[in-house]
């Protein structure tokens, strides 16, 4: 049985790459079988890795040729202090592919790597030919009732002080060094856990290896602290709102009905702003659907990718007989 191999080797063929003096971790599983197409580059969620992607890059690799990338500060990547934030990924991610891929590839994305894919495909639309989102933490969709926007403006200068200063003293290191020390016993990351699942059996010790592991790195709270701290100085819109409508690739998003971080609600109005995006709903997921229902969403990625690859394949076809009719 694969599962009885420790997950590092279960997730490929794992190298050092040095981006912009940073160490960072990434794999890569070389498709196994004839006639293999677009690659994949898997991109994990808030506090995870690409351990998380244990149960799927096997399954996928048998097709693709399938990366899986730390983006920095997390995983086995350097804990650095970085200006943190989903354009700094968006970099890490296309200097990546520059390097490593140089071809259109499928993005696939868990939680905030589903909001990185979305940045990249607004930004750099020649590397991305489609996307799978696993969940998609973003509320730019939602709209409040008027009379709450107003309020919310007039409040916003009262309160701005007040929440800087709770901020700034709940991320200075005095205050948030030892209550990440406490955060990160076994414990509280098994109850953290719960939040991300729906079931209680996916969360096993080796989950929470993957989880804790990285916690336990030179500069851990430190780069956290700057994660929290975050200031985004992009004048990019990459808001799902605004990426949405602009997008004319393929794009499947996965939800877990049981999710309690991302309100499911949220799926049906995503697919409200592009016609090109197919939503599967699992019953029994949470947060994580890839990670508890890898058999599902492992197959229902290869078939979506088969079903689009043919229609491309059919179109070059059909180019390439123009193109001799024409010469004729």
């Amino acid at each position: 049985m694969t599962d009885s191999l420790h997950w590092h080797q279960r997730i490929g063929d794992q190298r050092n790459w040095i981006w912009r003096g940073w160490q960072t971790r990434y794999t890569c599983v070389r498709a196994t079988q004839e006639g293999s197409s677009t690659p994949l580059i898997l991109l994990h969620g808030f506090g995870a890795s690409i351990g998380h992607w244990r149960h799927n890059l096997t399954e996928l690799g048998q097709h693709h040729t399938v990366y899986a990338l730390d983006m920095l500060g997390f995983g086995a990547s350097e804990k650095s202090a970085a200006p943190y934030g989903v354009e700094l990924w968006v970099e890490q991610v296309y200097d990546f592919w520059r390097t490593f891929v140089r071809q259109p590839v499928v993005l696939v994305g868990n939680s905030i790597g589903s909001l990185v894919c979305l940045a990249v495909a607004a930004t750099h639309p020649e590397m991305v030919q489609g996307i799978v989102m696993l969940n998609l933490p973003d509320s730019s969709v939602l709209e409040s009732p008027r009379w709450l926007r107003g309020t919310i403006a007039l409040l916003s200068p009262l309160s701005r002080p007040a929440l800087g200063i709770a901020k700034w003293i709940f991320t200075s290191p005095l205050v948030f060094d030892p209550l990440f020390m406490l955060l990160r016993q076994p414990r509280l990351m098994r109850l953290w856990a719960k939040q991300a699942y729906a079931s209680p059996t996916a969360i096993t010790d080796e989950l929470l290896e993957i989880f804790s592991g990285p916690t336990r790195d030179r500069g851990a709270a430190r780069t956290l602290r700057r994660m929290v701290n975050a200031k985004s100085k992009s004048k990019l819109n990459t808001t799902a709102k605004v990426v949405l409508p602009t997008l004319q690739i393929p794009m499947l998003l996965f939800w877990g009905l049981k999710d309690v971080m991302v309100p499911p609600k949220l799926a049906r109005l995503f697919v409200n702003y592009n016609p090109n995006l197919k939503l599967i709903e699992i019953e029994n997921a949470g947060h994580c659907p890839h990670d508890e229902c890898p058999e599902l969403v492992n197959q229902e990625i290869l078939s979506w990718l088969a079903s689009w690859a043919v229609v491309v394949d059919k179109s070059l076809v059909e180019e390439g007989r123009g193109v001799e009719m024409m010469k004729g």
